[in-house]
C-alpha cells in the first residue's frame, strides 16, 4: 500500500510541473509583451544615462573645486592682480577665472582713459563691473547645471513609467485567466513576474537620480556660492584701490 502524501506536497509538485517558464531577468524581457519590453528599455535608457550625469557631475565639480582652491591660493597670495591677470589669460579657463578675467577685462576698459574720478564714476565702474562678472557667473552656471533636470525628470516619473508597466503586466495576467479559464501559477506568473519586473526598473533608476539630483544640486549651488563670494570680496578690492587712488589725488592737490 503506497504511503499517503501531504495534500500540500501534491500541489506543490503539480505547480512545479506545470510551470517551465523562464523567470530570469532576461526570460522575463523577452517573454513580456511589447508595450512592457517599451517601458522596461526606456527604464533602462534612463538609468544609464542618469548614471552617466551623476559620473559627470562628480568628475566636473572636483575638479572645479580643485582649481578653485588653487586660484584662490594664488589671488590672496599678494600678487599683483594684473600680473595674476596675464599669467591666467591665456590658459583653460574654468568658472572661477573666467569671472575674474571678466571683471579685470571691465576695469583695464573703465580705466584705459585714466582713473575715474567723483564718487558716481566709480560707482558706476564697480557696479559695471559687478554686473559683468554676475553674467559670467550666470553662463557658467547654465552650463554646470546641464543635465540636472533629467536626473529630477527621471527620479519624479521613473516610478510611474514602472507602474504603468505593473498595471499592463497585471493586465495580461487577467487576460491570460479570462483566455484559458485557469487559475493556476503557469497561467498567472508570468504577468505577475513583468509586472514586478517593470516596477523594480523604475525602482532602480529612480532611487539614484533623486539621489544624485539632491547631492549635486546642493554641491552646485555651494559652488556658486563660492564664486558669488568672489565677486564681492573682488569688488572690495576694487573698491579699496579706488579708494586709494582717490586720497593719492587729494594730497597731491
Amino acid at each position: 500500500m503506497a504511503e499517503a502524501q501531504p495534500v500540500g506536497d501534491i500541489a506543490a509538485a503539480n505547480i512545479g510541473e506545470s510551470f517551465s517558464g523562464d523567470m530570469s531577468m532576461w526570460g522575463l524581457f523577452l517573454q513580456a509583451d511589447m508595450i512592457v519590453k517599451i517601458v522596461m528599455l526606456m527604464l533602462i535608457a534612463a538609468s544609464i544615462w542618469a548614471w552617466a550625469i551623476i559620473l559627470e557631475k562628480r568628475k566636473t565639480l572636483k575638479v572645479l573645486n580643485r582649481k578653485a582652491d588653487e586660484f584662490e591660493e594664488a589671488f590672496w597670495s599678494g600678487e599683483s592682480l594684473d600680473k595674476l591677470y596675464k599669467d591666467v589669460k591665456q590658459t583653460e579657463q574654468d568658472p572661477l577665472v573666467q569671472t575674474f578675467c571678466a571683471g579685470m577685462e571691465e576695469w583695464h576698459n573703465g580705466v584705459s582713459g585714466g582713473m575715474p574720478s567723483g564718487e558716481s564714476m566709480q560707482a558706476g565702474l564697480r557696479q559695471r563691473i559687478e554686473q559683468i562678472m554676475s553674467m559670467t557667473i550666470n553662463k557658467q552656471m547654465g552650463l554646470l547645471e546641464r543635465g540636472m533636470t533629467f536626473l529630477a525628470s527621471v527620479g519624479s516619473t521613473a516610478p510611474f513609467i514602472g507602474l504603468f508597466g505593473t498595471v499592463w503586466g497585471i493586465m495580461n495576467s487577467f487576460t491570460a485567466i479570462a483566455g484559458t479559464n485557469n487559475t493556476s501559477l503557469a497561467v498567472v506568473a508570468p504577468g505577475i513576474a513583468e509586472a514586478l519586473f517593470a516596477t523594480a526598473l523604475g525602482l532602480v533608476a529612480a532611487i539614484p537620480a533623486v539621489v544624485g539630483y539632491n547631492i549635486y544640486s546642493n554641491a552646485i549651488d555651494r559652488y556658486g556660492d563660492r564664486l558669488d563670494a568672489f565677486v564681492s570680496e573682488f569688488s572690495t578690492i576694487l573698491a579699496r584701490h579706488l579708494d586709494a587712488q582717490d586720497r593719492k589725488k587729494r594730497k597731491a592737490a
